[in-house]
């Protein structure tokens, strides 16, 4: 049998209070259970920590060096539930966020006003082309842009719909104008994303329609497709939300599929009281709105 830390705890009160009725009476326990502990103690031991006699429990060598010891035990126990229980309550801590590369700006007025409530509370994001699940512990939130996901023992919360369109800048319409039709789209220059994005159906539905020397510029990551758009270089797609940064860009009336441009907010469901997920949650929806 192995000796455990209550079997220590209820000893080191009958230690210090002489007899097992006093000891109970501070344990809030009958003073068989008490006993019981003890017993259990030292057999697990395979020594006596104390002599028994009428007018109560006396240590034994082995005992007095338990009473010795296992107070800064104790207290280091009681630093270790509380440095524990400080993590979940915000006093310091980390919190470790995924989200897909280029779209982690989203996140930085949520992360301004989470450090006013949380300044001792250090952020980090992991800007991710892969889904890192949030059961691997790696992270405590992932951001993600799709299909609502189904994983088990998740918690997903909807964050927002990216309503995601294709923008020409002013400049780009003064020297060009805009497609009326599909049949002019390659009478026009584009940027679209390459590699796995390429298959993205907002992106495909267009895309199909243009011919490759159309298309001027690629690029993995959507913030630099998003530079050359601005610049009047060419046509590409946008997010509503990253349009609003831009002077001058105007949407063109494309009607797109995108029911699966949806930006979720996913959590284990282990994390559910975790006060630092549901303060990012709160001030992520704010900055949002």
């Amino acid at each position: 049998m192995q000796a455990n830390w209550d079997d220590f705890r209820i000893a080191l009160q009958v230690a210090e209070s002489g007899t097992l009725t006093k000891a109970g009476r501070m344990l809030n326990m009958n003073h068989t259970t008490v006993l019981r502990h003890i017993n259990q103690l030292e057999e697990s031991l395979n020594l006596k920590l104390f002599i028994r006699h009428q007018r109560g429990y006396q240590l034994t060598d082995a005992g007095r060096l338990m009473l010795n010891s296992v107070p800064s035990i104790r207290q280091d126990f009681d630093k270790l539930v509380h440095d524990l229980t400080s993590v979940e309550q915000g006093e310091h801590g980390k919190l470790r966020i995924t989200t897909l590369s280029g779209h982690s700006p989203l996140l930085n007025n949520a992360i301004e006003s989470f450090y006013r409530e949380f300044p001792n509370t250090k952020i980090q994001i992991i800007a991710t082309e892969k889904t890192i699940p949030v059961e691997s512990g790696i992270t405590h939130i992932s951001i993600r842009i799709g299909a609502q996901p189904k994983e088990p023992d998740i918690i997903v919360k909807k964050l927002m719909h990216l309503n995601v369109g294709y923008y020409a800048s002013e400049d780009y319409i003064a020297r060009y104008n805009l497609p009326k039709s599909i049949s002019d789209y390659n009478q026009h220059y584009w940027a679209f994303p390459s590699g796995l994005k390429q298959s993205v159906p907002f992106i495909k539905q267009v895309a199909m329609h243009v011919k490759e020397e159309r298309i001027i510029y690629q690029s993995n990551l959507f913030s630099d497709l998003h530079s050359v758009i601005n610049k009047g270089m060419a046509i590409g797609p946008m997010a509503e939300y990253e349009a609003k940064k831009y002077q001058g860009l105007k949407r063109l009336p494309i009607e797109l599929d995108q029911d699966g441009e949806v930006l979720w907010f996913v959590y284990h469901k282990d994390l559910k009281t975790n006060i630092h997920i549901q303060a990012f949650y709160r001030h992520l929806i704010n900055s949002l709105s």
